[in-house]
């Protein structure tokens, strides 16, 4: 059985018995005026943290959802596009997709603004996804990419990358670690499929990203989500697993290559009014300006009065890159 089938078989059991706390943060799905989410697609909450990102989803876009899961967060993103099929949620594992409208039926009792037909589900996967070419505004996925090992990783992200119109946004959530993690874990199947072995560092699961195709990266949120410690996976030291939200945008890669915002900032300290690197970037005196991680490199060379501020791990806009 390949680590595919895996995790098909696991998601299958996991779709007909919820396992609450599987492979989620501990934490309430995103709070928004007039929707109630269904007590079961809570407990189906199989993700680690959230690809719904409400000022990405202005002007009704269409949303292609991979991996259903319990249909939480096609619930989320229906809430904004209000529309017939403005969601299509594709899942391999029919038990899955069973369980997502299901529980979409439920959800039609307790929101009045819902109907079902907001969200169409299709048999698919994340390697041959159901949608034309360059068809989508939004690719989301939470907690699946990570399952997958290296080539089926760059070809889920090319896949997500083709089906989106140009300008558009992968929104993910994935698991990734502080340091890689040991052969020995990522070669057990089911430890895989539970979010738990397959994750990248960080260094290396932007730089899958990249390597697809997208121009600009922006980090919305990373923080702690699972410790694999030394008495229950046979490690020498505990390894610390991070969740990390992120958008990528499908823009063309710079010369000087990608740019990829964690919250940086760069406030000018020096005696004029502003300053002005010739590149695109005037700082005014003592403001903070938004900038990507290769700019911040760049201004950090050449002058003094800069102050280049660490990642906070957000950025939701503004400045440039």
């Amino acid at each position: 059985m390949t680590y595919l089938e895996t995790a098909a078989k696991f998601y299958s059991e996991v779709a007909q018995t919820p396992q609450i706390g599987l492979c989620c943060v501990q934490s309430t799905p995103l709070q928004l005026p007039g929707l109630i989410v269904p007590q079961k697609m809570k407990e189906m909450n199989y993700g680690c943290g959230t690809t719904v990102h409400p000022t990405e989803l202005a002007d009704q876009p269409t949303v292609l959802y991979v991996g259903v899961g319990g249909g939480l967060e096609a619930l989320q993103f229906a809430y904004f596009s209000r529309r017939v099929g403005g969601v299509i949620a594709v899942d391999p594992v029919a038990a899955m997709r069973a369980s997502a409208k299901a529980n979409l039926e439920m959800a039609v009792i307790e929101n009045s603004w819902f109907d079902t037909s907001f969200v169409e589900i299709k048999e698919g996967d994340a390697f041959n996804l159901p949608v034309a070419d360059a068809s989508v505004d939004v690719v989301a996925q939470n907690c699946l990419f990570n399952i997958f090992e290296s080539e089926d990783l760059t070809r889920a992200l090319r896949e997500a990358f083709r089906v989106l119109k140009p300008g558009g946004r992968l929104q993910m959530s994935d698991p990734i670690a502080t340091r890689p993690i040991p052969e020995h874990l990522q070669r057990d199947e089911r430890l895989r499929a539970m979010c738990l072995s397959g994750a990248l560092t960080y260094d290396e699961y932007v730089s899958h990203i990249i390597d697809a195709g997208f121009g600009q990266v922006e980090i919305r949120a990373r923080r702690p989500y699972r410790l694999l410690d030394t008495h229950n996976y046979n490690l020498s030291e505990n390894l610390l697993l991070e969740s990390l939200d992120s958008v990528s945008f499908k823009v063309p890669i710079p010369e000087d290559g990608a740019c990829v915002f964690t919250g940086k900032t760069a406030i000018y300290a020096g005696a004029e009014e502003y300053f002005d690197d010739n590149n695109g970037h005037i700082l005014q005196a003592g403001v903070p300006f938004a900038i990507c991680d290769k700019t911040a490199n760049n201004l950090s060379k050449l002058s003094n009065d800069l102050i280049i501020t660490n990642s906070t791990w957000h950025y939701t806009g503004g400045g440039c890159c």
